[in-house]
């Protein structure tokens, strides 16, 4: 019976992420036959939970809209992974550290206690990653503002900082990407005709316009991949390095811009080039990260990063002359 009914709070919390599955998808998911999926299903709709049969290609079982589940229905997997995500955020947001904390005691204090155990065995202290450089926190109404007007599917205006002075625009808001501890927006702008990845700290909206819009295709069909391919993402050069140089690189600068380090930034230079700035603890070790690339580098800034450069050919000499 104990088990009949963690199978069952089980299926429930499946049903609750909102998708639509077949019988042999939640008997895949609970490990069990096809025919007990259909046995629990029937269980919940006794106990008043609407479960609702989609026919036709894509059909399956979901839950009803209407349906309200219990305040807190974690599985043991839910669980551990509720309070490694609350624990391990990163402070993009105002005051998200304080509140995540508030969240997880109230979390847990709801929990049954057999998900509080396994939830309370991952407890972790994060540690900044120094080669994020997250951006300054958002304020939760900014990213309110926005996320509205991209599920409404309506136009927004915002001011934004870009590299100098701020500019009043005018978007189509597709989607928000949270990448290397810092927020994008994702927007078309009709005035210019092109696609912007946009650094969420930098935006202000205006209030809302109420005016609808119809979404596009996004570059790469993946709004993620075009926020990391986008070198004109707002970016810039972290100070907090002791030192700081730059190269030109012959790689196109869509294929550097996934893989430049946090705080760092890529310019367009030609088609099949692109300026590289970017800080490091010592010039050696700013040397090598440009070496990383594995492409041709030229117009090396500043001297000591070419005499860096010219120390470490004389160190790999030295090793291969030994062999």
């Amino acid at each position: 019976m104990a088990a009949t009914s963690a199978r069952t709070l089980k299926l429930l919390s499946i049903f609750g992420i909102g998708a639509t599955l077949t019988a042999g998808e939640l008997a895949a998911r609970l490990g069990t036959s096809v025919r007990t999926v259909r046995r629990d299903i029937d269980t919940l709709r006794d106990l008043g939970y609407e479960i609702e049969a989609v026919r036709g290609a894509g059909g399956g079982y979901r839950l009803g809209r209407a349906t309200r589940l219990p305040p807190v229905v974690f599985d043991e997997d839910q669980a551990v992974a509720t309070a490694v995500a609350l624990q391990t955020v990163p402070a993009v947001l105002s005051g998200i550290r304080e509140n995540a904390a508030r969240a997880l005691t109230t979390l847990r204090q709801a929990m049954p206690a057999r998900s509080r155990r396994h939830a309370e065995a991952f407890t972790v202290s994060p540690a900044r990653n120094y080669w994020e450089f997250p951006a300054p926190p958002i304020d939760a109404e900014t990213v309110r503002a926005i996320g509205g007007a991209i599920n409404r599917q309506h136009l927004v205006r915002v001011d934004y900082t870009g590299d100098g002075e701020p500019v009043t625009l005018t978007l189509e808001p597709h989607d928000l990407v949270v990448w290397a501890a810092r927020w994008y927006l994702v927007a078309f702008d009709p005035d210019a005709d092109r696609w912007r990845a946009m650094r969420m700290d930098r935006v202000q909206p205006h209030p809302p316009t109420h005016t609808p819009f119809g979404r596009r295709d996004i570059p790469h069909g993946d709004p993620a991949a075009f926020v990391m391919t986008a070198h004109d993402r707002g970016d810039a050069a972290a100070a907090e390095w002791p030192c700081h140089g730059s190269a030109v690189l012959a790689l196109p600068a869509s294929t550097v811009a996934p893989f430049a380090p946090g705080g760092s930034t890529v310019e367009y230079d030609t088609e099949t080039t692109c300026r590289l700035t970017l800080g490091a603890w010592s010039w050696p070790g700013l040397a090598g990260l440009l070496l990383t690339f594995d492409a041709d580098i030229s117009d090396i800034q500043p001297a000591e990063l070419r005499q860096a450069l010219h120390s470490l050919r004389t160190r790999i000499d030295k090793g291969l002359g030994s062999d």
